[in-house]
């Protein structure tokens, strides 16, 4: 056994994982009554899926009675410090630091599953199925348990090495494992940056996020309206959020992963009113390996929309109003009105004047709405 969990860390490590963890399987009972409360109290907001068939989340035996331990592993991305521009005045959007390069789901499942393999080429007729962000599993409950980290205040688990940049996969199987090490001690102390510096109070006290008040949960799941009280505080975030990331101590100096995803500032802080004129084919030519389809184009150019209501920048009216008037997909129209109402002066006016008579409702509203305040 011990050779197999040698050969497995070393097989992880040369498919660039940094953290590697084992241990039993358990039914998650602790966790129960924490993740039935946070779904009565909506914490999941749109996200149905999150509250089908809780059972099988609590007690992994239910998805294979086979199932004995979890590998967890930990894949690092590279942070980014924000660049110095101005992102009012350049009008650029901003991507989480993850979604950058390829979808991170494909390339991390493919070199899980060849972590898998090695189990079955030493144990042959061994069970594997890995797990990447996928499948009715608590990804953070059994990294806690592999001891690759702790539970973080900001809900993640977070590294003493590592910080919390790295993306979490897990190889469940039948092989028996035990974990190695002492439970990983939480270092987050008194520390409640996360907690205090999330512009919309997405986190509160006992490890609890609000889906509906997070930054990463309004510009990817969301598929309607983003409420209005929120759009101010989304800034120039167009996919996802880094800010409790970013505030983290235990980051300051990590976040060096692979090359794989650095891209330039184009892609990090795209510019605003060439992504609002992104046809369907363009959105596809450019995201399609990205994970930023998942928010799909009217996700992606009502989120655009917002972000260039709030550079208050009047460079911006343009492109809002040609998007407002010819733009097919309401959802667009509707927050390319409230982003010209934040804008303001006589162009936006009468450019919101003409959306009164928009076909849609939501439109009509959003219109009426910002020719209030302007």
């Amino acid at each position: 056994m011990d050779f197999l969990r040698e050969t497995l860390t070393r097989a992880a490590h040369e498919q660039g994982f940094v953290l590697v963890g084992f241990a039993r399987l358990r039914p998650l009972s602790t966790r129960e009554d924490f993740y039935r409360q946070w779904l009565s109290e909506g914490g999941n907001a749109s996200m149905t899926y999150l509250a089908k068939d809780p059972e099988l989340r609590f007690d992994p035996h239910r998805l294979d009675a086979r199932y004995n331990s979890v590998v967890s592993l930990g894949y690092p991305y590279a942070a980014r410090a924000t660049p110095s521009v101005d992102w009012r005045g350049e009008m650029r959007g901003r991507i989480a630091a993850y979604a950058l390069g390829r979808d991170y789901h494909d390339v991390v499942k493919k070199r899980a599953r060849a972590v898998g393999d090695v189990i079955r080429q030493i144990r042959p007729g061994s069970i594997t199925r890995t797990y990447v962000d996928t499948g009715p599993v608590f990804e953070r409950e059994w990294a806690s348990d592999s001891r690759i980290g702790w539970f973080g205040k900001n809900t993640m688990i977070l590294n003493r090495e590592h910080g919390s940049y790295f993306f979490l996969a897990e190889i469940f199987t039948d092989v028996e494992f035990e974990a190695t090490t002492e439970p990983y001690r939480d270092h987050c102390g008194t520390c409640r940056r996360c907690l205090d510096l999330c512009p919309t109070g997405a986190l509160a006290d006992g490890y609890v996020m609000r889906s509906d008040l997070c930054i990463s949960y309004q510009t990817i799941e969301n598929r309607g309206a983003i409420p209005r009280e929120l759009r101010a505080k989304l800034g120039n975030w167009i996919f996802g959020c880094d800010i409790c990331n970013d505030v983290c101590p235990w980051n300051d100096d990590h976040g060096s992963g692979e090359r794989a995803y650095d891209q330039d500032a184009d892609d990090l802080l795209p510019r605003l009113p060439e992504l609002l004129a992104l046809s369907e084919e363009d959105f596809g030519r450019r995201f399609t390996v990205s994970a930023v389809k998942r928010a799909k184009r009217r996700g992606l150019l009502r989120n655009v929309a917002v972000a260039l209501g709030n550079t208050r920048n009047p460079d911006a009216i343009a492109p809002l109003t040609r998007s407002m008037e010819a733009e097919s997909e309401p959802l667009i129209r509707s927050h390319a009105a409230w982003a010209l109402g934040e804008i303001g002066g006589s162009a936006a006016r009468r450019a919101l004047e003409r959306a009164l008579r928009d076909r849609d409702t939501a439109v009509r509203r959003e219109a009426a709405a910002a020719l209030e305040t302007n």
